[in-house]
């Protein structure tokens, strides 16, 4: 199992590794959601558009709050939420291929940005102390781990009670029989129902999807979404 784990991991570090050093944007099946005021505040070189929506429109972010970003890529999520928890708080990104970080080190460095850092790291198991974070944030990203229930039980244990998890990403919806497709996201996506209850059962309470629109079609009927969904860690353990 885990050598499987590890042949999918290397799948992706391949390809998001040559779309880091590609130039312009990342391919067309994305469909990533950002205003030009919010492209105005960020380095222009993490921009890849290579999510499924905006998280951090979603998360009520509050000055001098910390806040992670799961599979951050380039950057474009970190440095949009940084800029609106502002310089008392800070903005972490976590990822797991080596060109993405770079690139996204380089964007700090030229931006000069003092609230954001980018660290390598798997998302199924995140160097970060027990309730330390305020939001948890990931697009277009879950799909493609190998263990998305260890994703968001690692989402759950970093987060301060009463602390939200806002997350793009691609749902099946209904059991696709499809080794691979054009954008990587679809085939290794979850059923939704699946997806949601996995959630749950990290302890997540209060699920509510924000943003729901078809991502890929046979004909009229639609075989994967793209859902936007915040989710809260209760202030009191919930006993089952």
């Amino acid at each position: 199992m885990a050598r499987d784990e590890e042949a999918v991991r290397a799948r992706v570090r391949a390809r998001y590794g040559r779309t880091a050093e590609e130039a312009g944007v990342g391919g067309a099946c994305c469909a990533s959601d950002y205003s030009e005021a919010e492209l105005a505040r960020i380095p222009a070189e993490s921009v890849l558009g290579e999510g499924s929506g905006n998280p951090v429109r979603h998360a009520g972010l509050r000055p001098g709050e910390v806040v992670v970003d799961l599979g951050s890529g380039a950057g474009v999520d970190v440095f949009l939420a940084a800029s609106e928890v502002g310089p008392t708080g800070r903005a972490i990104g976590f990822d797991m291929t080596p060109e993405m970080l770079a690139r996204a080190r380089k964007a700090v460095a030229k931006a000069g940005a003092k609230n954001v850092e980018f660290r390598e790291s798997v998302i199924e198991k995140v160097p970060l102390p027990d309730a330390s974070a305020d939001a948890v944030l990931s697009n277009c990203v879950i799909n493609l781990s190998p263990d998305k229930p260890a994703v968001f039980r690692e989402a759950f244990r970093v987060l301060r009670p009463g602390g939200r998890l806002v997350v793009s990403d691609i749902v099946q919806e209904r059991p696709l029989e499809i080794v691979d497709d054009d954008c990587g996201c679809v085939s290794t996506a979850m059923v939704r129902n699946e997806y949601l209850e996995t959630i749950r059962a990290a302890g997540f309470r209060d699920l509510e999807i924000l943003e729901d629109r078809p991502w890929l079609r046979s004909g009229r009927r639609v075989d994967a979404s793209a859902v936007t969904l915040r989710a809260i860690r209760p202030r009191k353990e919930v006993k089952t």
